[in-house]
């Protein structure tokens, strides 16, 4: 079973009905005990760093995070992959969860659209087990106007933004982090979700 944590930060709907398409099991909470017995974690959000940080400490779950990721798989998508990092600098500097080392910061293009919306596509990086049965010309959806700054080892896969933009990290062991939003990206995005919980029920 996979826990979507639910700490009041949105997007939640959204990968709760993919995984019910994948016929994946899953469940929204924000109870320690729900998380502790997951098989696998996946932390969704949209909105602003500081706020949401705020709320998953009010809640009591930073902790909780950290301890569990380093046993099981975790996934952060889009807000959840920026929290993944050490720091962010939207609005206010602010401490992250620290599972990757970098940092995130607003997109540093002058001459695009910020936020960056729409679709683009992933340029492979590094080998990656949600990566698996993809393409070389797959095109994923992104919303957002803040961007991580880490090691290019921990880069899986990356798009063209007026620069390097990661679109997908993963630790190498349990974390992986995904700036788009795979439950909104068609057969591809289904495909990483399926590969996370394939992952998660140790069948991959």
């Amino acid at each position: 079973m996979i826990a979507i944590i639910d700490y009041g930060a949105g997007n939640i709907f959204s990968v709760k009905n993919a995984l019910d398409y994948l016929g994946v099991e899953s469940v929204l909470t924000s109870s320690k005990e729900d998380i502790i017995n997951a098989d696998g974690l996946i932390l969704p959000g949209v909105g602003a760093f500081p706020s949401a940080m705020k709320m998953l400490n009010e809640k009591g779950l930073t902790d909780i995070i950290k301890e569990q990721s380093k046993k099981k798989y975790f996934l952060g998508i889009c807000l959840g992959m920026q929290m993944i990092f050490e720091k962010s600098f939207e609005f206010e500097e602010c401490q992250g969860l620290g599972l990757i080392k970098g940092y995130v910061d607003k997109i540093p293009s002058t001459d695009l659209i910020i936020p960056h919306m729409g679709w683009n596509k992933l340029e492979i990086l590094n080998d990656c087990p949600l990566l698996k049965g993809l393409g070389k010309d797959e095109y994923v959806y992104f919303v957002h106007s803040y961007q991580a700054f880490c090691n290019d080892k921990d880069i899986s896969a990356y798009c063209e933004y007026g620069g390097k933009v990661p679109a997908l990290v993963y630790d190498g062991k349990y974390v992986f982090g995904s700036q788009f939003h795979p439950e909104k990206s068609g057969s591809v995005g289904l495909n990483m979700l399926q590969n996370f919980a394939n992952l998660v029920k140790g069948e991959f």
